[in-house]
């Protein structure tokens, strides 16, 4: 099994605000050296110059330039050994059946399909060295009822089945989380929450990832983890139960 990455190299996606950015400065401040992905160049630039990083500026959802984000950090900085998938963007702005197809697209494009880019760039390396990790950021938009658009919903569905599937193909050898940040308040998500809403403390996320960078947690490869409603301590002392009964896991019970 993949051993603490802790003093490796790590690619954070959608690192240039938010969640992202958190994250960048929690794996920096752990030791890792770390590269930050996002679309806009000042953002990214400024969070890299911040933790000593890399800038990666450019578009998740576009193959081209994922790849050349993997080239330029194995380049400068040593091989990718954990991947933080995290790049996303929220609902889409009015009635499914109104908007144009495309910008419904958009989101999925972003949500699923960049991180599926992102996972199937670093893979092919991780199994060669035999050493890496895949951290995904989901949401409870995945499975919590209520949501009244279906772009960003179905998109996070969707990445937490992937995620959960992919650990199981990867199983033994590069351990795949898929976590939820909880409602924390940032860009995408002020405008569609009230002030008075259940806000997540934003270190939390940063904090999770920071574990799951390690090897204490890869027996919960593959398991939904919420970084507020999890204690992450007492998932890992109790890993052989989770897995043998099945839980932390979005299941159909009848």
């Amino acid at each position: 099994m993949p051993s603490d990455l802790l003093q490796g190299v790590a690619l954070v996606t959608g690192g240039g605000r938010g969640i992202g950015a958190s994250i960048a400065r929690e794996l920096a401040d752990a030791g890792m050296t770390v590269a930050v992905s996002a679309r806009t160049a000042e953002q990214v630039e400024s969070v890299a110059a911040e933790i000593d990083g890399l800038a990666l500026v450019g578009d998740v959802s576009q193959a081209e330039d994922v790849g050349s984000w993997v080239r330029r950090v194995e380049a400068e900085l040593g091989p990718v050994e954990l991947l933080v998938a995290n790049a996303g963007i929220g609902n889409q702005g009015g009635a499914t059946w109104e908007i144009p197809a495309e910008s419904w697209w958009r989101i999925l494009e972003v949500n699923v399909l960049g991180v599926h880019l992102c996972c199937r760039a670093v893979i092919p390396g991780m199994l060669e060295r035999g050493q890496g990790r895949i951290v995904i950021t989901g949401s409870g938009a995945a499975y919590l009822p209520g949501a009244r658009h279906t772009a960003y919903p179905a998109s996070k569905a969707a990445v937490y089945r992937y995620g959960e599937t992919l650990a199981q193909e990867l199983e033994g050898r590069i351990p795949v989380f898929v976590f939820s940040p909880g409602l924390v308040r940032t860009e995408m998500s002020s405008d569609d929450f009230a002030d008075d809403a259940p806000w997540t403390p934003p270190e939390l996320a940063p904090r999770l990832v920071r574990v799951l960078a390690s090897s204490r947690a890869d027996p919960l490869a593959g398991r939904y983890l919420h970084a507020e409603h999890d204690d992450i301590e007492d998932l890992i002392r109790r890993a052989d139960e989770i897995r043998a009964n099945d839980l932390n896991a979005i299941r159909l019970r009848r």
